[in-house]
């Protein structure tokens, strides 16, 4: 299904309102009604200890993603914020950008819960690198961008 957010809209509520995703060099890949894929372009930056992407990388990723995803289903709404999340580091990602799929369980008028897997995006086959849980609350219709 088609998303409710045009890529212009996305472009400009990232260049207005989310000046964050150049910091991550976070990539939107694809949008669809409920769901995002997004990239988290390798880099050292994001290494912790031991070599491999940070948790905090990863958390931002997921949030990111999922936040394109709410969007994509209510429509251009900046001030959608994130009010629980939980993520689940299932095993060690290599040196290579990593993939966050995202996608909605549950559209309501206020909240939309939905989740996210990150992988790694040399090895889409290979088992999921994180499991991501999240609800964002959406503003009402009058907050709305």
């Amino acid at each position: 299904m088609p998303s409710h957010l045009s890529r212009a809209q996305l472009d400009e509520i990232l260049a207005d309102d989310a000046p964050f995703a150049d910091l991550f060099g976070f990539v939107v890949e694809e949008i669809g009604e409920g769901t995002a894929r997004c990239r988290l372009p390798y880099s050292d930056v994001s290494i912790r200890p031991g070599g491999t992407i940070s948790g905090p990388a990863m958390f931002a990723l997921a949030d990111f993603a999922l936040y394109i995803a709410v969007m994509s289903e209510v429509g251009p709404v900046s001030l959608a914020v994130t009010t629980d999340m939980t993520i689940h580091f299932l095993s060690k990602p290599g040196k290579m950008d990593l993939i966050g799929e995202a996608r909605l369980l549950k559209a309501g008028r206020r909240l939309c819960v939905g989740e996210v897997v990150i992988f790694g995006a040399d090895d889409p086959d290979e088992a999921p690198v994180a499991h991501v849980a999240g609800t964002y609350s959406v503003p009402p219709d009058a907050a709305r961008k």
